[in-house]
């Protein structure tokens, strides 16, 4: 009854795994996925808008050396006593119309190029930005490599579980034969049918863990998981990817650090907090500066006279002596005839210009300028070290993959000879068990050896080939098998 279970089990398993390996039409390659990751990866699209900021903050930075210009204009009526802005006198408590335009521009001839100095800051800005860019998409490229091989292997581990299960089902077909022919006892059955059972669930676990790792690649990837994602298997050949014994760690760090994200915007930042400095140095300077203003009005109140309407005269107090007489001085009377002054006559009547050279000379602004220019310092010194720290981790990074890549390899080719010795010990104890010279016990242990040997030996392959890749992401070479 066990058996049959265990059976009924492996042929569940089977079904679910040809499943989820059917869809030929949706194989994903490791280039593939690397470039939907890039493609479709949050931090990666989060970095883009971080790079198009920077972008912006360049543009303004170089937009602030054109001259500043405003314009303004405005309308309204006053009530009760008030200056009259076009004849600047008081005005009786009547209510007048008005208008008054004006512009103005001003430009910063000479600031000890603070300017240009925040403009080279802003460019280092937008290239450290980039580089931090260019360091995630290598990141997120390793991560699926990462993943994409530990898939690789989870595959590998189902297959060579498969193969297993397959051999012990074979082996009690056959001793099951020997025992109703009577040249073995039942007890040899009943010890073959308790290996394919543990067998059995050995698949079961290698089957899981294959569709764990298909579940992890396709949250890195960003994937929907109801979508079908099967691996390419591609046909790894290690001897042909075994180069790193040919170049030295130094040589290695080399090439990383030329191309490598961290140390070029660890570098791009340094001088961008250099170029920041001498910013803030040059606002301890004096300041010329270049001003020019327009402007114009218009009142209701103004008029033009167009003559006089004499009614009368009335004494004005004087006397003046003519001949032997005083005669008083009278002036005439009347009225005034006048009419509206047009807007456009009054704007060009009124229109004035000013120019003006100005220098504005810092005196004391509460230690603002000086409180500037000491942080900057601190942030240049801080972007010395965060660069000397990503030079330093970047080294320890290298030769420490490089170690690693030196020991997979030994340990491939011990995992290799493992494999090799115990496939041979197999092939002799079935030979032996076919014959009766052994029992099912040893037996039972050759195979479970192979077994291990198998397994270790694909864990090594896999192992081995994440280091060399490790080593060609740090060479900048594409991550491809």
């Amino acid at each position: 009854m066990r058996y049959l279970f265990t059976l009924s089990l492996l042929f569940i398993t089977a079904i679910s795994h040809a499943q989820t390996t059917s869809s030929a039409d949706e194989v994903w390659s490791l280039q593939r996925s690397v470039k939907y990751a890039l493609d479709h990866n949050i931090s990666i699209q989060q970095n883009v808008l971080t790079e198009r900021l920077a972008k912006l903050t360049l543009l303004q930075s170089q937009l602030s050396q054109l001259p500043n210009v405003n314009g303004s204009g405005s309308y309204g009526r006053s009530f009760g006593r008030s200056i009259d802005p076009t004849t600047n006198q008081f005005v009786p408590g009547s209510s007048y119309d008005f208008i008054s335009l004006s512009a103005n521009a001003d430009v910063l001839l000479f600031g000890w190029f603070q300017k240009r100095n925040n403009i080279s800051g802003s460019k280092f800005s937008l290239l450290a930005a980039r580089a931090d860019l260019d360091q995630l998409k290598d990141d997120v490229s390793l991560n699926v490599a990462t993943g994409y091989l530990r898939a690789l292997l989870a595959h590998e581990q189902v297959l060579v579980s498969e193969k297993q299960v397959e051999l012990s089902k074979a082996q009690l077909d056959q001793t099951r034969r020997f025992a109703e022919a009577g040249r073995l006892p039942e007890l040899n059955v009943a010890q073959l049918e308790s290996q394919l059972a543990n067998d059995s669930a050995n698949l079961i676990t290698a089957i899981s863990d294959y569709t764990a790792s298909l579940l992890d690649i396709k949250a890195l990837l960003n994937l929907d998981f109801g979508i079908t994602y099967n691996l390419q298997i591609p046909d790894i050949k290690v001897d042909e990817q075994i180069a790193v014994s040919a170049m030295t760690p130094e040589d290695i760090y080399v090439e990383a650090s030329k191309h490598l994200g961290t140390i070029r915007s660890s570098m791009y930042k340094l001088q961008a907090s250099q170029k920041r400095l001498a910013a803030a140095k040059g606002a301890l300077w004096p300041q010329l500066s270049l001003g020019a203003q327009l402007g114009s009005n218009w009142s209701s109140t103004v008029k033009d006279y167009t003559g006089f309407n004499i009614t009368g005269a009335a004494p004005t107090g004087a006397f003046v002596p003519v001949l032997d007489t005083v005669l008083q001085v009278y002036q005439p009377t009347g009225t005034y005839t006048t009419k509206d002054v047009p807007v456009g006559k009054q704007l060009d009547n009124n229109f004035r210009q000013t120019v003006a050279l100005s220098i504005n000379i810092p005196i004391f602004n509460a230690w603002q300028s000086s409180y500037n220019v000491k942080q900057a310092r601190i942030n240049m010194l801080t972007s010395e070290l965060n660069k000397y720290q990503a030079e330093l981790k970047l080294k320890q990074d290298v030769y420490k993959a490089y170690n690693d890549a030196r020991n997979s390899i030994q340990k491939y080719y011990a995992a290799e000879r493992a494999a090799t010795a115990a496939q041979r010990a197999f092939d002799f104890a079935q030979k032996r068990y076919d014959l009766g010279l052994t029992n099912t016990v040893d037996y039972l242990v050759t195979q479970n050896t192979l077994y291990t040997a198998s397994s270790n030996l694909a864990r090594a392959k896999y192992d081995l080939i994440f280091k060399l890749k490790v080593i060609d992401y740090y060479l900048g070479k594409e991550l491809k098998l």
